[in-house]
């Protein structure tokens, strides 16, 4: 996990009669209590196994290539590996780690729309050979320093475009240049890669347009006498499974209608979120607490009313665990730990921020809670996607440490599916959890 650091004996908690998740955090949380009650995070490799083969049973004929920079830590990356999955690396450092993971090269895809020299040639070096690529700029580093790569073209798409004002991927129009450039510089181009972002509201119409512009770019490589083989459908998975199906009845009819199973075009797709979210938890302590009294009037009735509302101060920020609201992405309400809430508890209005007292580090801007106290515990749910890259520089903190479980019955599952710890898991060690 970006900005959090595995026990480097990677060592599982086996739960076994009936021991739960909850009961690995209250363990914990006993354990901090005579300690300093510092953070940490819960990894439950069962919930990435059950997105695996969640998203084996409804979409079996697109190939998940799991996107590094969502989630590094070494546990998930060995566990996704072993069930087969493909990487998308944007830097030296990931495709070192999947290399170092036993991940065969050619299931390595070198992404990010501009590439330093040296990730080039590390590339190379290790026969890392389909680079995403978007502009001539590129093209020619990539002719230059790695001539035997395999090309997927970076398609725009209308849905991306919507989103953000950066831009990113290359227009159909340009796409029949950069393809003839390839041709004249001698590179190979395999396949278009798209992105539809899980904001997208419209999955029918943006798919459709992405997916007719990625077949324009096929025939335009086949005219030009490229073997265009490789398809990939881009990320855009928030790990629901209710939005998992309705990305599937978008794709499914266009995927026959433009790139049928018979055509032997080798669909892919970037589920980082979908697999990773939900499988991490984090734990943190309120270290501190205000109370603020607002006063309001309401006018047409003449009276003067009064709020409160508390503001809680955590030992954790957005310059740790939380660092993906600096990217503006929204953090959910934590729930709050072994709180008997009565019937008539009364909730009030709350904010939660890390320890900085920086303006910035306010990682939930309004909550309702029951009024907590100095020591009590947070729990944060689908804490798998960090969204910030060394996030360790921000913060003279020491990482967060892991602490990794697997049920038997997910035990089991994962046997089923092939994963064994002498063959594809040999760096693990499972333990019997003991509170």
């Amino acid at each position: 996990m970006k900005g959090l650091t595995d026990q480097p004996s990677y060592i599982v908690e086996l739960l076994e009669g009936g021991v739960t998740l909850e009961d690995v955090i209250d363990g914990h949380i006993c354990e901090q209590a005579v300690v300093e009650k510092s953070a940490f995070v819960v990894g439950d490799l069962g919930a990435l196994m059950r997105q695996h083969l969640c998203w084996q049973s409804l979409v079996p004929h697109v190939q998940p290539y799991y996107p590094v920079k969502c989630n590094s830590s070494p546990v998930a990356i060995e566990l996704l590996a072993s069930l087969g999955l493909g990487f998308i690396c944007t830097n030296k450092a990931e495709m070192s780690l999947v290399l170092d993971h036993g991940v065969p090269p050619e299931n390595i895809i070198l992404s990010s729309v501009f590439k330093q020299l040296a990730h080039i040639k590390y590339a190379a070096k290790n026969n890392i050979q389909h680079l995403v690529c978007e502009n001539e700029a590129e093209l020619s580093k990539i002719a230059r320093l790695h001539p035997d790569a395999k090309l997927l073209l970076q398609l725009t798409t209308e849905a991306h475009a919507a989103e953000t004002s950066m831009a990113f991927g290359s227009s159909l129009k340009s796409c029949r240049h950069l393809l003839e450039a390839a041709k004249e510089l001698g590179v190979e181009v395999v396949g278009v890669t798209f992105h539809i972002p899980s904001s997208c509201q419209d999955l029918q119409q943006a798919y459709t347009h992405a997916l007719s512009d990625a077949r324009c770019v096929f025939d335009m490589g086949v005219e030009l006498g490229f073997n265009m083989n490789i398809l990939d459908i881009g990320g855009g998975f928030t790990g629901s499974e209710f939005q998992l199906k309705q990305v599937e009845t978008a794709v499914r009819p266009l995927l026959a209608a433009y790139f049928p199973q018979l055509s032997g075009v080798q669909v892919l797709a970037q589920p980082g979120s979908f697999y990773v979210a939900s499988a991490f938890s984090l734990a943190v302590n309120v270290i501190g607490k205000k109370v603020v009294t607002r006063h309001w009037d309401t006018l047409a009735q003449g009276e003067n009313n009064e709020d409160t509302e508390f503001l809680y101060y955590m030992n954790e920020g957005v310059y740790g665990p939380f660092g993906r609201k600096l990217l503006g992405n929204s953090i959910p309400a934590p729930s709050v730990h072994k709180r008997a809430l009565c019937a008539e508890e009364a909730m009030y209005a709350s904010s939660l921020w890390g320890p900085s007292l920086d303006p910035l580090d306010q990682v939930v801007e309004r909550c309702l809670l029951p009024e907590l106290s100095v020591g009590d515990w947070l729990l944060f749910s689908n804490m798998g996607v960090c969204g910030l890259e060394d996030l360790s520089c921000l913060s003279t903190a020491p990482p967060l440490p892991i602490y990794y479980t697997v049920s038997t019955s997910d035990w089991y599952e994962m046997q089923e599916a092939g994963v064994t710890l002498d063959g594809t898991m040999k760096n693990f060690s499972f333990l019997p959890y003991s509170p």
